[in-house]
């Protein structure tokens, strides 16, 4: 096993290795454009990490990690566009950087560049790979209609929310380990285990992002502090905050979020007090706290030794901590 910050570096070269300058460049540098801005590259780390978690050697699913890798930033062009995002990473966004109509070709050829690195392993598992990567893959773009619907209506449940970012995030994170899975051959019952702790490491994950977008530092988060208030999304934050706030908050904060303003500072500052006034942040951050445990349930059942199981727990107690 290898530290993230290895597992990083992994992925690092062997996405410089692949990375060919061709033509047309207008469809080909927005791509190396976006997949150079970097991040935290947690998905593919954890294919790789996942293979190695059973017993399999990092350097054989290094191709699935960067297919998964691919697969992302596509979806993150095609987000930014949906959006009308400014910043990626703290860096001008593919659609703003050229315009939106390579974002949107440049994002289609990275969908299929993705499932390209598939190619390079065997029949079974080429097969096994490519069938969770199109359930994966379809079931993004459901959580990114339900995120797009969700924008206009007012009567979002909690238990709609958590389906729609299960589905836009959490199922990519399950996916990329379940893929080392697959690729090591385990048993079918540790790979639906991995995928599980995925799953639910997945939604803490973007439980915290929604917190982060709110109450996350600047200097650091990488995106618009804010962005999610700006566009009045319904997340999860939100959504407590209108079961929790007193009336008149209630009635402010379904206010705020009903119009779309010039300059929004006011608007941001105004609905972070109702967040934190009316306990939504607080119960946002024991959300996050719930769905890492029910991760760390499936490790028990888990067939791995006792050090693997902790490297898992480690790992997600890092993204439970984190602060970008």
């Amino acid at each position: 096993m290898h530290a993230v910050s290895q597992y990083q570096e992994f992925v690092a070269e062997y996405l410089q290795s692949q990375l060919v300058i061709k033509e047309p460049k207008n469809l080909y540098e927005p791509i190396h454009y976006i997949l150079g801005l970097g991040g935290k590259r947690i998905r593919p780390v954890l294919t790789l990490m996942s293979a190695e978690i059973f017993d399999v050697s990092y350097e054989k699913a290094l191709p699935a990690a960067l297919a998964v890798e691919v697969f992302h930033n596509f979806s993150l062009v095609h987000d930014d566009i949906m959006d009308d995002a400014p910043l990626r990473r703290g860096n001008t966004t593919v659609h703003e950087k050229w315009d939106i109509n390579t974002g949107i070709l440049s994002g289609d050829a990275m969908l299929i560049l993705a499932y390209q690195y598939f190619e390079k392993f065997e029949p079974v598992i080429f097969r096994d790979l490519a069938k969770l990567f199109s359930k994966t893959a379809l079931e993004v773009c459901e959580g990114q209609q339900w995120d797009v619907d969700f924008e206009s209506r007012n009567d979002v449940t909690i238990p709609e929310y958590l389906k729609m970012i299960e589905y836009k995030t959490a199922v990519l994170v399950a996916a990329a380990m379940k893929m080392g899975a697959i690729i090591a051959e385990t048993s079918e019952e540790n790979a639906n285990l991995i995928y599980d702790f995925g799953l639910n490491l997945g939604i803490a994950f973007q439980l915290q992002d929604d917190y982060l977008d709110a109450f996350g530092d600047p200097e650091t988060f990488g995106k618009q502090v804010g962005g999610d208030i700006i566009e009045n999304k319904k997340t999860y934050l939100y959504l407590k905050g209108m079961e929790f706030a007193n009336g008149v908050d209630k009635q402010e904060l379904a206010d705020l979020f009903s119009v779309q303003m010039e300059e929004n500072e006011a608007k941001i500052a105004q609905v972070k007090e109702i967040f934190l006034n009316s306990g939504a942040a607080k119960a946002t951050q024991k959300a996050i706290e719930a769905y890492t445990f029910k991760a760390f349930e499936t490790l028990e059942k888990m067939d791995i030794n006792s050090e693997k199981k902790n490297i898992l727990r480690v790992f997600g107690e890092g993204l439970m901590g984190r602060k970008v």
